[in-house]
């Protein structure tokens, strides 16, 4: 099998090429995206450059200059939008080091934000693989010491402008049974999450009059899998507004949905177009 794997520079990916290449498993190829938004992220570009070219491992990367003001969701948005089209062009899986921690960070954040009960099953795109999500990130730096790596240090993890740095400092001092707790939740809601997946994967349908009829909540999970048929995504309150536009819109008509999603209209059926 051939994996994409997503690396930043940072300890925790530099482990997880360290380790999958050593396993020696599979056929790598390492992705590096530099968003552009610190002046120096092209030093990383060129650390992990040269971390691919020492393993005598494929390099691919793409450079966009989001600049100084992009938020932490713009990047995240765009780096998997490269990945996705590099793992689609290679008919290859994305590999990224996600871990324990930022399981725990990533709900916490969703439950600040006001998330849906989908909020606490973060990480569970079967599209990607987190072989990493049973270690904790001081295993990672363990490891990382143990087998004398190196990895850069991204100046943004200790700003106070991205949430997620000050909700990892908030959760430094989590106890592990606290920890294990949040880990329990985030299990349950993935079982609940795939047994739902499951039952919309067959049910996901373009007729407006089921979706009428149909409990709201039932319908906005069902337009979420009609749209991955297209590999196209909305957040829940763009999907909420679309469902209302399914119920109420004139026939020949057209919504814009978000993301450059468009939807058309017949009297019997919407029609998922594709970005503009």
């Amino acid at each position: 099998m051939k994996y994409i794997v997503a690396v930043s520079g940072g300890v925790d990916s530099v482990v997880l090429l360290d380790m999958l290449v050593k396993a020696d498993e599979h056929e790598l190829v390492v992705a590096h995206f530099d968003h552009g938004i610190r002046q120096e992220s092209a030093d990383d570009a060129s650390f992990v450059a040269g971390l691919a070219r020492r393993y005598g491992i494929r390099y691919e990367t793409r450079r966009e200059e989001l600049g100084p003001n992009a938020s932490e969701e713009q990047a995240r948005i765009r780096r998997y939008t490269f990945l996705r089209e590099l793992a689609e062009a290679e008919s290859a899986t994305i590999v990224t080091a996600h871990h324990k921690d930022d399981i725990i960070e990533t709900i916490a954040i969703n439950l600040i934000r006001g998330t849906g009960w989908r909020g606490l099953a973060v990480l569970g795109d079967l599209t990607v693989n987190r072989p990493l999500l049973g270690h904790g990130k001081q295993e990672l730096y363990d490891y990382a010491l143990q087998e004398n790596l190196e990895w850069v240090q991204d100046a943004t993890n200790q700003t106070e402008t991205y949430l997620r740095n000050r909700i990892r400092r908030r959760l430094g001092g989590m106890s592990d049974d606290q920890k294990h707790q949040f880990l329990d939740l985030w299990a349950n809601q993935r079982e609940l999450a795939r047994l739902i997946d499951g039952e919309a994967l067959g049910l996901a349908t373009d007729s407006r009059y089921f979706m009428t009829m149909i409990d709201d909540r039932c319908a906005i999970e069902l337009l979420r899998h009609k749209l991955a048929e297209y590999s196209l995504a909305l957040t829940r309150p763009q999907r909420v507004r679309l469902l209302y536009a399914i119920k109420a819109a004139r026939p020949g008509s057209t919504y814009e949905a978000g993301a450059g999603i468009r939807v058309g209209f017949t009297k019997r059926e919407f029609i998922v177009k594709y970005p503009l």
